[in-house]
């Protein structure tokens, strides 16, 4: 009886594991860089990975919250580190000037979410990486990122863009698309126009990608942001931001193939 109870106990301790939360170091062209791989170790079947490429304010706790709740059982994850190992905001001043300089060189965005991937397929093997299934998720500038990683071409099976900027200053290149891509926007961002918009539509389309744009009505930006508290500008919807991940999980199935 007493070792039945020891296996029990070892059982219950396996099935409330907490995510692993492990640092990775790496380097590009001279710049030192750290991301955080995240997976659930209870699990020991394979999973799909995803790079997470988080809001301007990059790696911190609430962000590695997020992404701990979104990698649950089904995926891994590695948060991509687009600044530097050293640079992590404060606030949103320092998260504007970092986050600007690098949105405002895109072939940079580009090759840091490139890094990230090859990162991802490296770290994540130990974990129970499903080579075959990659993809690449980000809020706002994160957003924005991914969908730069979209647009290079990477091979990936899909990118899911939460409230990014729709932009695209290198758009000739985006017939290099072999992702699908999903789009989530609230419609009334005040930080995405209409006219980034619709030059998002037409880019999709001159590119032949294989796209999709969700408008969600009632959201601004940064609606998935528990901590964004800004009427008009940013804010938490939940009931939004329930809708997003949900398309989020359905689009990835798809895109990995049922």
């Amino acid at each position: 009886m007493r070792v039945l109870s020891v296996l029990v106990g070892l059982m219950a301790m396996t099935a409330v594991a907490k995510p692993v939360q492990k640092p990775v170091k790496y380097e590009l062209e001279g710049t030192k860089l750290e991301g955080v791989l995240i997976y659930d170790d209870a699990v020991k079947t394979s999973r799909p990975g995803l790079v997470l490429v988080p809001n301007w304010l990059g790696i911190n706790a609430p962000n590695l919250k997020q992404a701990e709740e979104i990698a649950g059982k089904s995926y891994i994850l590695f948060v991509a580190d687009m600044y530097g190992q050293t640079v992590r905001p404060k606030n949103t001043d320092e998260a504007g000037k970092v986050s600007g300089a690098v949105k405002g060189d895109r072939k940079l965005m580009r090759a840091r979410v490139n890094k990230a991937l090859e990162v991802l397929r490296g770290e994540g093997k130990a974990a129970g990486l499903d080579a075959k299934k990659l993809g690449a998720i980000g809020f706002c500038f994160g957003g924005t990122s991914v969908l730069e990683l979209a647009r290079s071409g990477s091979d990936v099976a899909g990118v899911v863009s939460f409230h990014g900027g729709l932009d695209a200053p290198m758009a000739a290149d985006a017939k290099g698309i072999t992702a699908k891509v999903l789009a989530l926007h609230g419609a009334e961002d005040p930080y995405v126009p209409a006219a980034e918009v619709t030059g998002f539509q037409e880019e999709m389309r001159k590119a032949k990608a294989d796209w999709q744009l969700v408008s969600y009505g009632n959201a601004v930006h940064s609606f998935t942001d528990v901590d964004a508290n800004v009427p008009g500008q940013f804010q938490y919807n939940p009931k939004v931001a329930k809708r997003s991940y949900k398309a989020m999980n359905d689009f990835f199935a798809e895109a990995f193939g049922g």
